[in-house]
């Protein structure tokens, strides 16, 4: 049994849905803060943290994404409320003196080899991303998450020093009434696993 209601469970999973039109309501920084305090909690590998996010407000810097969308998805960008371009800091080892002062000598390896925080890095900002969606729709929110843009652009634009890495783009907001498309099935528990 879930230690959760059910109505949380619906509002995270059930009956939350990926949104491509919002509603003119705007999304807050602050909002945006409570909803980074919540999921900030949530594991990734030795607490290393690496999720980064860009918040595109301005009209130039939606622009200057939306040259790298894919054609499907700039419309939707545009009007958005909020688009989040989630990011892997390659540098993430640096606050480790902070966050896990313990890991001084593995922060010192990293320093040196660069493969390993990249993979680090994108493992851990990904998961990182999977919480902040959760925690959008936790904030009654919706969110609709693209892995359509051109990486290497959006990291030329906004990331020209080449610590941060795109991950994915999520336009944010309330979803329009009736915006909703029917559920579509989900593969089983039985499909997904085996036991050994």
């Amino acid at each position: 049994m879930l230690a959760i209601p059910d109505a949380c469970a619906d509002l995270l999973f059930r009956e939350a849905r990926t949104a491509e039109r919002f509603t003119d309501e705007p999304v807050t920084d602050r909002l945006l803060e409570e909803i980074w305090d919540l999921v900030k909690w949530a594991p990734t590998s030795a607490s290393q943290s690496p999720g980064r996010l860009l918040l595109v407000r301005s009209p130039q810097a939606r622009e200057r994404l939306v040259a790298h969308m894919s054609e499907g998805n700039r419309a939707k960008t545009l009007a958005a409320p909020l688009t989040v371009v989630t990011a892997a800091d390659t540098r993430f080892h640096e606050r480790w003196a902070l966050l896990a002062p313990e890991r001084s000598e593995a922060a010192a390896r990293l320093e040196g080899d660069p493969d390993a925080r990249l993979r680090l890095a994108t493992m851990g900002a990904t998961l990182q991303t999977a919480y902040l969606i959760l925690g959008i729709r936790a904030a009654g929110l919706a969110a609709g998450p693209m892995g359509g843009f051109s990486r290497e652009g959006v990291d030329g634009e906004f990331f020209a020093d080449g610590a941060w890495r795109s991950l994915l783009v999520i336009n944010i907001g309330h979803p329009e009434p009736g915006e909703q498309r029917p559920r579509i099935p989900r593969i089983a528990f039985a499909d997904v696993s085996r036991v050994v």
